[in-house]
């Protein structure tokens, strides 16, 4: 399916900085772009000291949307010295306070593969165009429906050097064929997560291998669904959802990613 891309002009508004860092290091803005006939409201972080162009990575938010953790995590790259994009996957910066609107929102662009690529995309060229990166240099996460999504652009070949799941779905109905992925991929679960059955696990690694993919898959023993979100507790609770946080394994997790990043840029 043919798929439309718009990059039209992106506008800026000034915006607060990075944690642990001074104001004068970490530059962050909000910025607007479209994809076909949708605005998308993303969030770009990027060390305005450093010199010189360097990798981008795209950050794919929770089912909850563009919220305040995708952000965060957008500023934590910042500070490891990449540009990063807090990517918009459901149009107009809309987020979700109860599970069965993020629910809907996010079954509404999984199930239709042409907008949720369509969107990806538009992201990702926002960020390839961007002054500060070099567009050869492009990695995406995504944590939760963020994890799966960027597993699906994986699968449809979209050219990135690397991507990277927390937590994510890990199912699909269109499995990747062999020679089909054009990038490394990392995922980061949770052994005690009760969305992703051990069957799914399993059917997961056997397509990877299938398909010749070049991968790496880290269960964390313990951690649960949402385990790298400080803030997944009190909403587990509030919703009576299996949603827990595990500092061991949010630390684990995020060391991996630096060193898989690391080792696909450099």
């Amino acid at each position: 399916m043919r798929v439309l891309i718009m990059l039209p002009l992106i506008f800026i508004f000034t915006s607060a900085c990075a944690t642990g860092m001074q104001a004068s290091d970490i530059h962050t803005e909000e910025v607007i772009y479209s994809a076909e006939t949708t605005n998308m409201k993303g969030y770009l972080a990027y060390d305005k000291n450093r010199q010189g162009k360097r990798p981008g990575v795209l950050v794919v938010h929770e089912w909850w949307g563009h919220n305040a953790y995708a952000r965060k995590r957008a500023e934590m790259l910042a500070e490891m010295g990449y540009t990063a994009l807090a990517v918009d996957m459901y149009g107009d910066g809309k987020t979700a306070d109860h599970p069965k609107d993020a629910g809907k929102f996010s079954s509404a662009v999984s199930k239709n593969k042409s907008v949720r690529k369509a969107r990806f995309l538009a992201a990702k060229a926002l960020l390839e165009n961007h002054s500060t990166v070099k567009a050869d240099d492009i990695a995406a996460i995504g944590y939760c429906f963020g994890g799966g999504t960027v597993l699906a652009m994986a699968r449809e070949g979209v050219k990135l050097d690397g991507v990277a799941s927390f937590h994510g779905s890990l199912g699909t109905n269109e499995p990747a064929q062999s020679g089909a992925v054009k990038t490394r991929i990392l995922v980061l679960h949770g052994a005690d997560d009760p969305f992703v059955p051990t069957e799914q696990v399993a059917a997961f690694k056997q397509e990877m291998e299938n398909a010749g993919v070049d991968y790496k898959f880290i269960a964390y023993p313990g951690a649960k669904h949402s385990f790298t979100n400080p803030g997944a507790d009190a909403v587990g609770a509030k919703f009576n959802l299996p949603l827990q946080y595990n500092a061991e394994a949010d630390t684990k997790s995020w060391a991996e990613l630096q060193t898989f990043l690391k080792q696909i840029f450099k």
